[in-house]
């Protein structure tokens, strides 16, 4: 996901633009640019490569200016090089997008009819011609705007500043999250909040379809059907320390570590810890409720289907998980008074909120679980629940995925409830269970000297699997993504039963397996199983499991690495073990020397399809 960043203001911007690009750079980039009117012309400096790219660019040749834009590009249309970069600009007109035109092959071809000659790969550089296009025709700034949403298709948040009209900035969003924070005697824009956090804590949430045009004193919105209208004024507050990686050395293992307070702090949210009850609650009317569908993108998706054992467990409920992208284009079966469950940490992910769009179109009841509560995804559920994990900066999610689980856990004791298929005494039990997860987090995390350990077996191997049954299926499937994801060994996860289904093939003594086995797990005599299978093949085996497990294997003379992760119910499983894959996946990244917090290629939300 790009990032967007610009001031208006009566004195020069240019240094806090800055610092707030380097408060986007968590979400993945592979160039950065910034745009300045100063003394009635545009300074515009791009670069390829990490924001000190563009640092050094700009020791070497500053800009000035009271009004300007930034840019944090995540390539799309065209290459990662400096002429793709934004923004893009000409003498008329400078733009920074977040998003895809998708007409723009089409609106090119007209531009170039006219003469307009482009310079760059982009989709983007349409909206700059064209807007020039609309300037030479007369029309005034904000009617040039409203024409330019009128032509333009797809999804994007933009940020324009004219030349001629150097006290002015124009923005609009369709899919992409913009917002506007309100200072004094300056306005800001910014695609995140957490941007703009430095210099105000009021910012206005742009609905989709509103656009605004903005000088340093004030500001106008209007909405999808050209009304002026106001927004609500949100007072945000963000902890300097959410945003400072302390004394870890990256912010995905600082948000590992804080695992233990979030989920504790979720539960407090969510638990009646002297009842022994959840405190959850929906509108949505799981007694009538046919059919749950979940529905959610990467990391998200692997807690959904974690979810789909919990609630065909205990809440007897049938239960599809889909992924966003798959779910709004294979024509799904909506049965009349089913639940859809979106889950996103972001709450912007484009494929997941156009699956949650969809299904409240087709009349079902909607539960959406986030991170962000002024997220597009929160403002469009018919229920939000939130998971208090506060900014979640490493790309790869961590801190997101244990409270993820520990919101739908809750979930699930509700809709057992509302079933009718969860007596007080069981609530009681599954509620203890849950709220034990904190300690036993903590307990986990202390084996991470051992888990360097093992780590430095997986940091020679091209090949790894991950293998689980149960509800440690998708926590396999969950620690190859990790795996692959920061350290760029290839992994997949598989449910171990599978093995003998094709991926035995693979097995010799240079592929690691990993294998999620605890001993409560009533799977756990065929799990063990597999292990042998795929030690007689040579295979350096890799144990996540308890003390009984480990007893067991030694029993059955598994030469096996054992990671000793403390006794839980198999309920609390799949949080507890989740932990050791992100910190394997940390150390074995580390050692491979790769870049942690911002992994090639990766982008934190992904907010275009």
């Amino acid at each position: 996901m790009c990032g967007i960043v610009g001031i208006n203001s009566f004195e020069n911007v240019v240094p806090r633009i800055m610092d707030g690009l380097s408060r986007l750079e968590y979400r993945g980039y592979d160039s950065a640019g910034i745009a300045t009117i100063d003394h009635g012309q545009f300074q515009v400096r791009r670069a390829v490569g990490k924001l000190q790219s563009l640092r050094d660019l700009l020791q070497h040749h500053p800009v000035q200016g009271n009004v300007g834009i930034a840019h944090t590009r995540w390539a799309t249309h065209g290459v990662p090089n400096q002429t793709n970069a934004h923004p893009h600009s000409n003498e008329y007109v400078a733009v920074v997008h977040n998003g895809i035109i998708e007409n723009h092959a089409e609106l090119r071809a007209g531009l170039q009819q006219k003469g307009y000659v482009f310079n760059s790969q982009t989709d983007t550089e349409v909206v700059v011609h064209l807007f020039t296009d609309y300037l030479k025709q007369g029309k005034t700034p904000l009617e040039c705007l409203q024409s330019l949403l009128g032509d333009i298709v797809g999804a994007f948040a933009l940020a324009i500043i004219l030349r001629q009209f150097p006290d002015l900035m124009l923005v609009a969003r369709k899919g992409s999250p913009l917002v506007i924070g309100i200072g004094k005697d300056e306005m800001y824009i910014g695609s995140d909040a957490l941007a703009l956090s430095d210099w105000t804590n009021q910012v206005i949430y742009l609905e989709d379809g509103d656009y605004a045009e903005l000088t340093a004193k004030s500001y106008q919105i209007y909405d999808v059907a050209h009304q002026a209208i106001s927004r609500p004024i949100k007072v945000v507050e963000f902890k300097a320390d959410a945003v400072a990686k302390g004394s870890y050395a990256h912010f995905m293992q600082k948000e590992i570590f804080e695992q233990p307070m979030v989920i504790g702090k979720t539960l407090q949210q969510y638990v009646d810890s002297e009842a022994l009850a959840t405190k959850l609650s929906t509108t949505a009317d799981w007694m009538a409720a046919p059919k749950l569908s979940i529905v959610a993108c990467g990391t998200s998706y692997y807690a959904g289907m974690v979810a789909k054992y919990w609630f065909e467990t205990y809440a007897k409920i049938s239960v599809e998980v889909d992924i966003a992208s798959e779910f709004r284009y294979r024509d799904p079966v909506f049965l009349e008074e089913g639940i859809t469950l979106v889950i996103s940490q972001s709450g912007e992910t484009i494929d997941t909120l156009m699956a949650l769009t969809l299904a409240a179109e087709k009349g079902q009841q909607t539960v959406a679980i986030v991170n962000v509560p002024e997220s597009s995804i929160a403002r469009t559920a018919q229920d939000v629940l939130l998971t208090y994990a506060g900014p979640e900066i490493g790309v790869a999610s961590t801190k997101a995925f244990t409270a993820q689980l520990t919101v739908l856990a809750n979930l699930v004791i509700y809709a057992a409830k509302q079933r009718g298929h969860l007596t007080q005494s069981q609530e009681k039990a599954l509620v203890t269970e849950l709220m034990t997860a904190p300690g036993l987090v903590m307990t986990a995390l202390q084996t991470e000297t051992d888990i360097h350990q093992v780590a430095l077996v997986l940091e020679k191997a091209q090949d790894v699997l991950f293998l689980g049954r149960g509800t440690n299926f998708p926590v396999a499937l969950e620690g190859a993504l990790k795996l692959k994801e920061i350290s760029y060994i290839h992994a997949e996860g598989y449910a171990a039963g599978e093995l003998k289904h094709g991926p035995i093939a693979l097995i010799d003594n240079t592929v690691p397996v990993v294998v999620n086995i605890p001993a409560t797990d009533v799977w756990f005599e065929k799990t063990l199983s597999n292990v042998q299978e795929v030690a007689a093949r040579g295979a350096k085996t890799i144990c996540l499991t308890d003390a009984k497990g480990q007893k067991a294997l030694e029993a059955n003379h598994i030469d096996s690495l054992v990671l000793k992760m403390p006794t839980c119910s198999s309920f609390v499983a799949p949080i507890v073990y989740a932990v050791p894959m992100q910190l394997l996946a940390y150390h074995t990244a580390v050692l491979r020397g790769t870049d942690v917090d911002q992994p090639r290629n990766l982008a934190k939300s992904v907010t275009v399809e």
